[in-house]
This record gives C-alpha cells, sequence and structure tokens, in this order.
C-alpha cells in the first residue's frame, strides 16, 4: 500500500472523490470536490491518499493549526477509508501518516471532531489512543439551501442534531 499527497494532483483528486463522498455525501461531483480542494488548499489544507495497486481507496484530510487551547497542533478534517475495505487497516495506516506529518511538524496534539452518531468511528478513535476531550457544537448560520458543506445536514430533520431546542428528547 502506497500513501501520498494529492491534493496538488488533479487526476488523482478525481479519483479520490467517490471514497470522500462516503464521508461527505453532499459533494456533487468530481470538479467541484478538485476546486473545493484547491480552495482549502489556500487555508493549509492537505490531503493524503491510501492506493491499493493503482487504487484510491482511502483518504485523510488535515491541516496545520495553532490555538491557545492545543497550541500547535493537526486538525483531520477528513478521514475515510472505502467502505468495503473498513477492516484492512488502511484508517490505521492513514491516521499514523497524519501523526508522522503532526510530529514532522513539530505539533504538540493530533485533534479531530467524529459525529455523536457514530459509535463505530469513535470505537476506531479509542483504538488509535485518541481520548475525548470536549463536544463540538455547531450553530448553522445560513439556510440549508445556501451551505456549501456538512452544516446543511445540521438544518434538515434528519440529523439527530437539528435544531434542539425545537426538539422534546424522548429519552
Amino acid at each position: 500500500m502506497k500513501i501520498m499527497h494529492i491534493e496538488h494532483d488533479d487526476d488523482a483528486l478525481h479519483a479520490a472523490f467517490s471514497v470522500m463522498k462516503e464521508l461527505r455525501p453532499h459533494l456533487d461531483d468530481p470538479a467541484g470536490f478538485a476546486a473545493r480542494i484547491r480552495h482549502q488548499c489556500a487555508q493549509g489544507y492537505r490531503l493524503l491518499a491510501a492506493y491499493r495497486e493503482q487504487t484510491i481507496v482511502g483518504v485523510a484530510g488535515y491541516r496545520q493549526q495553532d490555538n491557545l487551547l492545543y497550541g500547535r497542533f493537526v486538525y483531520v478534517d477528513d478521514l475515510v477509508v472505502a467502505h468495503t475495505l473498513q477492516r484492512a487497516h488502511i484508517g490505521s495506516r492513514l491516521l499514523q501518516a497524519v501523526r508522522n506529518e503532526a510530529t514532522h511538524l513539530h505539533c504538540d496534539h493530533l485533534v479531530l471532531d467524529t459525529g455523536l452518531h457514530m459509535a463505530l468511528a469513535q470505537r476506531f478513535y479509542f483504538r488509535q489512543g485518541l481520548l475525548a476531550r470536549g463536544m463540538h457544537f455547531v450553530e448553522p448560520l445560513a439556510t440549508p439551501h445556501d451551505m456549501p458543506h456538512d452544516d446543511a445536514t445540521l438544518a434538515t430533520d434528519e440529523h439527530p442534531t437539528a435544531h434542539p431546542q425545537s426538539r422534546v428528547s424522548t429519552a
């Protein structure tokens, strides 16, 4: 298995689209995805791809940041492996590659968020040595039609965290 950065390779970005769409189903088309990655690269985003033979089977998107809470850290925006290969240790290898990048960048922490509804992902992260240290809160500031990314799912009735002030708990 080969893991390499692909954010500057349009052909590879197009090839990675179907895998990323498994994590980000709102993505519409490979060209739009590639344009979005190029835009995010201007903000420090990097995208690693795991290849099995000539096929991209997993991706990890991350960026180096600094803040008062963590100091210098790498934030993992996206980590996904093709559904049919999720037990093949590809996610572990991608996450280790991001850890290696963070170490190379002299970062103090590796940070990521995952949805409360993603129990399998949470178990994976615990097995990888990551600890849950808090909760991530989001407030959509645009209508679902205007939202360019995953926040649009927060404003729909299907999403468990949509408009919590208007929901009655059944727990």
